[in-house]
């Protein structure tokens, strides 16, 4: 992968012709790379990053997961202006951090096109992890199809790609969900097979910008310990990672160190990072298998202790379906038919000592023409602005971070939850939370509709606003049959998990189950922060809003 490094680098971003899996197709690079180059830096040292666009458009780069001043986060509109067409701009920032991280465009669907790359920062004290050599692994999904156009079918065709449909002959030889259980689903304009918006018959899944076909190889000698760097740049696309026959020890999580987690496998979400540590002891080659979460296609890789080496790759497991779980109807209603509980309100409740939940102050409108009400009780969501944009409102949301995800439920062998994720340092940050905020992510899944509190950021009337230093509570809850990874610019959160106190996972992107809440408490640092779901097309039909903070002087929040 080529590297750039040092207290100056530029980059060039410009049209490119390129080839996968012998296939010539179209994307937008860096230094006429993709991914772009690996920008490796030291932590303390400042950097100077002169981007030039050389598009016919107005482009960008955010540096993700990155503790930059705000001007300097990259995102046009809020952070900047953006880098018009033949212009260059420099960012420049102290480097505060040390871990993986990634840097993508924040300009159009540009990050779908190729814009996207990988940055790895070495620690100023003795790293913790020891390890004799080490990769990075991006994995993403690339189409042949123009993003545009991609985007253009999903508003025009609810799962207009999803090509794994329930059939007549499943039903018949009983698998999948049984008749009345189809009639039901039916009902509510819902499909359990709509696992992914993006799926193979679209994409071919890449490992370092290589198709399965051109089977990107890492070497090894038998003993070493092997550092693995993984990203997901996927746009649309939640992976699934194993390396069978190998045994993958969780050394960090979004760039932060966390105690030793082995497993087998673990469910990456977009623009979540996990490092792991793999030690081959035999003079063979092993197959690194990214499989898509629908079962739809896979990244494939492969670790060798000689080039030219290869190992069988396994067959694409049964694609998964959503359940009632995924609904939000909780443990009772889990495998079941009928929809029971489907009108019984939950009431948001503070944590001890904290102001109850603020709602941002929508009124409730009337649900759109036909809907099953019960589907929409306000009760459960008094924040939420009711409206074509809203399906569902979850009856009774789980934490779903002991969840391994969706199809990962009884795979046999040990996974990844997030409950698993301890911080290896110290929160911080310690204060307990004086306020908490709900936050639904809503949708509506037939009309590819996104929007937090049921609003798409181009129709809200302001952000959500934070005070200087305060320490906030937010709950995440998932309105939606559809996983959302979603990301807070400009700050790491800790997320609340069950780990011992101060020990939090601290995270700057979390996956949130169908039907599922998740809770994080973060410090607010001055700036307008961009928060958004990190599937590309969720957030350019408007799962999109800004964290505005402001100085203790500028009034409350």
């Amino acid at each position: 992968m080529p590297t750039v490094s040092g207290s100056d680098i530029a980059l060039t971003i410009a049209h490119a012709a390129w080839t996968v899996d012998g296939r010539a197709g179209h994307a937008v690079t860096v230094n006429g790379s993709l991914p772009a180059p690996l920008i490796r830096l030291k932590e303390g040292q400042t950097v100077r990053l002169s981007v030039t666009n050389r598009l016919m458009e107005t482009a960008s780069i955010h540096w993700h997961g990155m503790l930059v001043p705000f001007q300097m986060d990259g995102v046009p509109g809020v952070a900047f202006p953006g880098i018009p067409a033949g212009e260059t701009f420099v960012y420049e920032f102290p480097v505060k951090q040390s871990g993986t991280y990634w840097y993508h465009s924040h300009s159009g669907l540009q990050e779908q096109e190729g814009l996207y790359g990988p940055i790895v920062i070495e620690p100023k004290d003795p790293d913790p992890v020891q390890f004799d050599r080490e990769y990075v692994v991006m994995l993403s999904d690339f189409s042949f199809l123009h993003a545009h156009g991609i985007f253009v079918k999903l508003k025009q065709q609810g799962g207009a790609f999803n090509y794994q449909h329930e059939t007549v002959a499943s039903l018949l030889a009983a698998k999948d969900k049984t008749l009345r259980e189809r009639i039901g689903w039916g009902k509510m304009l819902m499909d359990p097979t709509d696992i992914s918006d993006g799926t193979g018959a679209i994409y071919t899944y890449l490992i370092n910008g290589h198709g399965p076909k051109d089977n990107w190889t890492a070497l090894f000698k038998p003993g070493e310990r092997v550092r693995l760097r993984f990203i997901n740049a996927g746009a649309q696309t939640v992976f699934d990672v194993r390396i069978p026959g190998l045994k993958m020890t969780v050394v960090a999580a979004d760039g932060q160190n966390v105690r030793l987690v082995e497993v087998d496998e673990f469910q990456i979400g977009n623009a979540e990072t996990y490092d792991v540590i793999v030690q081959p002891s035999e003079d063979k080659a092993f197959t690194l298998v990214a499989e898509a979460v629908d079962r739809s296609g896979m990244g494939r890789a492969t670790l060798a202790p000689r080039e030219g080496m290869t190992a069988p790759v396994p067959p694409l497991r049964p694609r998964p379906l959503a359940t009632m779980r995924d609904m939000g109807m909780g443990m009772g209603a889990m495998g079941g038919g009928g929809m029971p509980g489907m009108s019984m309100p939950q009431t948001a409740v503070a944590p001890p000592g904290m102001a109850p939940p603020k709602p941002r102050g929508s009124d409730v409108m009337g649900a759109m023409p036909g809907m099953d009400m019960s589907m929409l009780n306000p009760l459960n969501a008094p924040n939420v602005k009711l409206g074509p944009g809203v399906q569902m409102i979850a009856p009774m949301p789980l934490d779903r971070t002991g969840d391994p995800g969706q199809g990962l439920e009884s795979v046999g062998h040990r996974v990844l939850v997030y409950r698993d994720l301890i911080a290896l340092e110290p929160n911080p940050d310690p204060r307990t939370p004086t306020r908490a905020l709900d936050i639904h992510l809503t949708g509506n899944m037939e009309r590819f509709m996104w929007g937090f509190d049921g609003e798409k950021f181009s129709e809200t009337t302001r952000p959500y606003a934070f005070r200087d230093g305060e320490r906030v509570r937010v709950t995440l809850i998932n309105d939606t049959m559809m996983t959302h990874p979603i990301h807070l610019h400009g700050h790491f959160f800790d997320v609340v998990q069950g780990a011992p106190p101060g020990h939090r996972p601290r995270k700057h992107t979390i996956n949130v189950l169908p039907g599922g809440k998740v809770s994080w408490d973060f410090t607010p640092v001055p700036g307008d922060w961009a928060f958004h779901c990190h599937m590309l097309f969720h957030m350019h039909a408007g799962m999109f809003q800004v964290f505005a903070v402001r100085p203790l002087e500028g009034g409350a929040a």
